[in-house]
């Protein structure tokens, strides 16, 4: 049986370990274009939090309905229209970041985050669950970029959301290096954030891991998922992982047919 993911787990796992822009990889090419300004980034997030929770919606509510073989272009219609409207807002009252984002505000459509989402998640849960996901998803995808933008602004131009940083100015203690404000700039920025993550969540794990065991070492085997069947009860040897005895259970259940009648 599937754990249950709790609403809290659902909201908080696209920030850091299913972060669509560094664990997933997808939207890169917006994430490179972009995020030369930390505003920049930070307009897109929202954009695309507007765009991810809406569609995510309108898409579980209609799931049941949406025939299988037409589901991508009715997905990608849904999304356009969510894009047109959040593209006539920004036009309307944030003209300059209008003007900054430029064709990647009508790409949204097509973006890899939004779809994907659509695809995998809103069209098989429910509303709430969808929304959620949406939100989570989005506010990822916000800080990556966010972070991306500030940091090559930071170094690549001395400034922070527009505002400047004496120490960094041209004249300052350190110069500003314009190649981060370039191409060559946003790929190494974005590969060494993705390590980052990934060592990050890696040590998440291990801490995860490493709580389990000592709660099972506490309880022994009481605490254990698979005490009954695996043949080891009060061994103090065993090794049995958190994993392992989360899955032993299963096996168990296939090995004997599961519930016959």
């Amino acid at each position: 049986m599937p754990t249950e993911v709790t609403p809290l787990k659902q909201l908080t796992k696209g920030i850091i370990r299913e972060n669509p822009v560094f664990r997933l990889v997808l939207g890169t090419c917006p994430a490179l274009a972009i995020t030369t300004q930390a505003i920049n980034g930070l307009g897109m997030g929202v954009a695309v939090i507007f765009v991810l929770v809406c569609s995510n919606i309108l898409i579980s509510m209609l799931r049941n309905i949406i025939p299988n073989k037409v589901r991508i272009p009715v997905f990608i219609t849904i999304i356009a229209a969510f894009v047109a409207i959040v593209q006539m807002i920004i036009q309307a009252f944030v003209p300059s970041l209008y003007d900054a984002l430029g064709i990647f505000i009508p790409l949204i459509t097509v973006n890899c985050i939004i779809l994907a989402r659509a695809e995998a998640f809103a069209s098989k849960n429910t509303v709430w669950s969808s929304a959620l996901d949406g939100i989570g998803m989005g506010l990822g995808a916000t800080l990556a970029l966010v972070l991306m933008g500030s940091i090559r602004e930071i170094l690549g131009n001395g400034t922070i959301f527009n505002m400047a940083i004496p120490i960094l100015r041209t004249g300052g203690a350190i110069q500003p290096m314009l190649v981060f404000i370039l191409p060559p700039g946003g790929f190494f920025v974005y590969g060494i954030l993705i390590a980052i993550s990934i060592k990050l969540v890696a040590r998440m794990d291990k801490k995860s891991v490493s709580r389990v065991r000592e709660e099972m070492s506490a309880t022994g085997c009481a605490g254990c998922a698979a005490a009954g069947i695996c043949g080891k009860a009060g061994d103090p040897d065993c090794t049995v992982s958190a994993a392992d005895a989360a899955e032993t259970p299963k096996k168990a259940s296939e090995n004997t047919g599961g519930d016959r009648v």
